[in-house]
C-alpha cells in the first residue's frame, strides 16, 4: 500500500470499516462498510484532505448497494417526469450510478438535494450525464465503451494513482525542466511538444499536418530522448487534428498511459480521428491506425474540467482553463515541482468573445514561462471586426441569392462550423439575409451533437439557449443533415440556392472537395473561406487565385475550373489576430518571464516574438522543430 494510503487510514475512527482503499488516478477512493460514515462522515474526510491536499471520495462497498433492479425503480420514483428521457446505468465494482438525462439540473435538485436522496436510499453513489438535445452516435458509442470496460479502468486509473503517488515520500533529486519541439514549430500542423524532468515525462498534443502527406506529416517520435515506454502522460489542449490527430497512433505503438483532455475534447477528437481513418479508405490509402486504436485511447482516458487542479505525475499538476477557441479547447497549465516552475502550453486561443465561446482566461495563479500560438501573429494579420466579417457574410449570401447560385463554406468541424450555423440562424431569424436551406454534412452535424452535450462550456448566451429546447439554435428548421452522396447529388443538381457547410476546412478531403468540384464550374455560385488555409492544401490554392485544378472522381482524372466567386472572411476564424495576441499578453496575470512563440509560420513567429519582446520587455524564443529549451 501507498504511503498516502497509510497516511489517510490513520485519521480514519478505529469504529469505520474502511474494505478497501485504492486510487483513481489522482484521487483517493475509500470504500466503506459503514453506512453512516459513507452518508455523513462528520467532516473527517474534509480534514484530511486539507491535511494532505488531496481529493478523497468514500463509497459504500460494493457488496452493500441496494440490487440494481430495485436501486433503478427507486431512481425512477424519484425522478420526476419533468427531467424528460432517463437511462440509467450501473457500475457495480465502483458502487456508481450514472444517469442519463435531457434535463440534468432536474436530477441534481436544488443544492443536490435529489441526488442526496438516491444515495440514502440505494446507497449508490450518482455521477449525471446530458442525453444532447441532437443525438449523438458517438457520444453513446463513447459511453459504451467506457461502461463496458468499467473492470478495466478501475485497474487502470490505480496504476495512474500509484504512479502519481509512486514519490510521495519526496526523494531530492536534480531540478530542471526541458520542452522538446516535435512538431508544430515554425508550422502550422503536427502540433507536439515533448516536456521532461528528472521525474516525468509528458506529451503536449499529438497532431498530424492534414494539409500534407507523408513522414513530414507526423511528429518526429525518432529522437533519440522519445521512449514511449517512459512516457507518464498525454495531455490534448484540443480537438482539431492538427493537435489530436495521432494520439491513436501512441496507443498502436503500444502506450497504455493516461491522456488527459476535457469531455468534449475526448468525445471530438475520438469521432475526427474514425473520420481520419475513413478518409484515407476513400481515398485507397493505408492508415497510420485503426478503429481498435481509437477505442484504446477512449479507455485510457481521464477528463478534467476547467480549473479542475490534477496531479499527473509525481512533480507535475495540471489545471485546464478556457482557451476561447473551439468546444472545451484548453491551455494547459503545469506546476512542476513544489513551486519550481510553473508553464503554460496555449494550444490555439482566440481572446474575443464569439457567437460561441467565451474569451481565454488570462488569469493564472502563478507563471513563469509560456508557448503562445502565431497562426496569425504576422505584422500583416490584422482581422476585420465581427461585425464586418459578418456585413460581408450577408453581402456575399444575398448576392449569390440574387443569382440563383448556392454558397460553399468549407469548414473545420469543430468550431467554424458551428460559430458559422449560429451566425447564418441569427441572420435568417432577424430576416436580415433570405430563408434558405442550410444543409449540414455528416461530420459537422456530428459534432454540433456533441455540442448540445456540452453546455457549460459554452458562452452564456448559447447556453440558456440549448437550456431551453424551442430556443435552441442548433435545432432550427433551417439546417439540414445531408445523410448520403445521393443527397449530396441532389443538392447540386436539383437544389436552388443553399447554404453548405462541409468538411474539410481546408479542401483537403471530405464532402467539401466533392462540392468543390461540381460547383467550381459555374460562375452563379460562391465560395467561402473562413479558416486558416494550410501551407500547400488546395483552399490555399484556391484562396491564391489558381484557376484550373486536375482533380480525381471515381479513379478518373478530370479538369476542374474556377468560374465560381471566391471570398476569404478571416475575422471569423477560431484564432487570435495579430492584436488579439498583443492584448493577450499584455493582460496576462501574471506576466510570464519568457514566451516561446510556436504554431505559425515562420515568417509569423518570427515576427510575433520580436514584437512582443519589443513591447513587453520579455524573452522570446521561436524555435524550429527538433529544437530543445531548457525553461528551468
Amino acid at each position: 500500500m501507498a504511503e498516502i494510503l497509510k497516511e489517510i487510514l490513520k485519521d480514519i475512527p478505529e469504529s469505520v470499516e474502511i474494505s478497501i482503499a485504492l486510487f483513481e488516478g489522482a484521487n483517493i477512493v475509500l470504500y466503506t462498510k459503514s453506512r453512516d460514515f459513507f452518508l455523513d462522515n462528520n467532516g473527517v474526510i474534509r480534514e484530511i484532505v486539507n491535511k494532505i491536499k488531496k481529493r478523497i471520495e468514500v463509497r459504500i462497498d460494493p457488496s452493500m448497494t441496494l440490487e440494481e433492479e430495485k436501486a433503478k425503480e427507486e431512481i425512477e420514483k424519484i425522478l420526476t417526469e419533468e427531467a424528460g428521457k432517463i437511462n440509467v446505468i450501473f457500475d457495480p465494482q465502483r458502487s456508481q450510478v450514472i444517469i442519463e438525462a435531457e434535463k440534468p439540473g432536474l436530477v441534481i435538485g436544488k443544492a443536490g438535494e435529489i441526488l442526496k436522496e438516491i444515495k440514502h436510499k440505494t446507497l449508490w453513489t450518482p455521477l449525471v450525464r446530458r442525453i444532447p438535445a441532437i443525438r449523438s452516435k458517438m457520444i453513446e458509442n463513447i459511453r459504451k465503451v467506457l461502461y463496458e470496460n468499467n473492470d478495466y479502468r478501475r485497474n487502470f486509473l490505480n496504476k495512474v494513482g500509484e504512479r502519481i503517488y509512486s514519490n510521495w515520500v519526496n526523494e531530492k533529486k536534480e531540478e530542471w525542466i526541458r520542452v522538446s519541439f516535435l512538431g508544430g514549430a515554425r508550422q502550422v500542423g503536427r502540433s507536439c511538444l515533448y516536456l521532461q524532468t528528472p521525474e516525468s515525462r509528458v506529451l503536449l498534443d499529438c497532431g498530424v499536418n492534414i494539409a500534407i502527406s507523408g513522414k513530414d506529416a507526423y511528429p518526429y517520435f525518432e529522437i533519440p530522448e522519445f521512449n514511449i515506454n517512459a512516457l507518464d502522460a498525454v495531455i490534448i489542449s484540443h480537438p482539431h487534428l492538427d493537435h489530436c490527430g495521432l494520439v491513436p497512433l501512441l496507443f498502436k505503438m503500444g502506450y497504455r498511459g493516461p491522456v488527459y483532455w476535457t469531455a468534449p475534447t475526448r468525445d471530438i477528437s475520438a469521432l475526427l480521428c474514425l473520420d481520419y481513418i475513413g478518409v484515407a479508405f476513400k481515398e485507397a490509402k493505408k492508415a497510420i491506425y485503426d478503429a481498435s486504436d481509437v477505442k484504446e485511447v477512449v479507455k485510457h482516458s481521464i477528463w478534467l474540467d476547467y480549473e479542475e487542479v490534477c496531479d499527473i505525475t509525481p512533480d507535475i499538476r495540471v489545471t485546464f482553463y478556457n482557451a476561447g477557441h473551439t468546444l472545451g479547447s484548453a491551455m494547459v497549465h503545469l506546476h512542476i515541482g513544489n513551486g519550481l516552475h510553473n508553464f503554460l502550453y496555449s494550444g490555439d486561443t482566440k481572446y474575443a468573445r464569439t457567437k460561441l465561446l467565451e474569451a481565454a482566461v488570462t488569469k493564472f495563479p502563478r507563471l513563469e514561462t509560456m508557448t503562445l500560438e502565431s497562426t496569425y501573429g504576422g505584422k500583416d494579420n490584422v482581422q476585420p471586426p465581427r461585425e464586418e466579417c459578418e456585413k460581408q457574410l450577408i453581402e456575399v449570401i444575398k448576392s449569390t441569392v440574387e443569382r440563383k447560385g448556392k454558397i460553399l463554406i468549407p469548414v473545420l468541424g469543430v468550431g467554424r462550423a458551428q460559430e458559422v450555423m449560429l451566425i447564418v440562424e441569427e441572420l435568417i431569424r432577424k430576416k436580415l439575409i433570405p430563408e434558405i436551406p442550410v444543409f449540414i454534412q455528416g461530420m459537422v452535424w456530428d459534432v454540433t451533437a456533441i455540442h448540445t452535450a456540452y453546455p457549460d462550456f459554452l458562452n452564456n448566451q448559447v447556453k440558456k439557449s440549448i437550456f431551453h429546447h424551442d430556443s435552441n439554435p442548433f435545432l432550427s428548421p433551417i439546417f439540414k443533415q445531408v445523410g448520403s452522396a445521393k443527397e449530396r447529388q441532389q443538392i447540386i443538381e436539383e437544389t436552388g440556392s443553399c447554404l453548405i457547410l462541409a468538411t474539410s476546412g481546408m479542401l483537403t478531403g471530405g464532402a467539401s472537395v466533392e462540392y468543390f468540384r461540381e460547383l467550381a464550374g459555374n460562375p452563379r455560385n460562391s465560395l467561402v473561406f473562413v479558416s486558416y488555409q494550410g501551407e500547400g492544401s488546395l483552399g490555399r490554392r484556391v484562396q491564391s487565385g489558381e484557376k484550373e485544378f486536375v482533380m480525381e472522381s471515381n479513379g478518373k482524372r478530370e479538369n476542374v475550373e474556377v468560374k465560381m466567386e471566391i471570398h476569404s472572411i478571416e475575422g471569423l476564424s477560431g484564432h487570435s489576430s495579430r492584436n488579439e495576441l498583443t492584448r493577450f499578453v499584455y493582460n496576462l496575470d501574471p506576466r510570464p518571464k519568457k514566451i516561446i512563440v510556436v504554431h505559425g509560420e515562420s515568417s509569423r513567429c518570427l515576427d510575433l516574438a520580436s514584437t512582443l519582446h519589443k513591447l513587453n520587455k520579455i524573452e522570446t524564443a521561436a524555435p524550429k522543430n527538433l529544437e530543445a529549451i531548457r525553461i528551468r
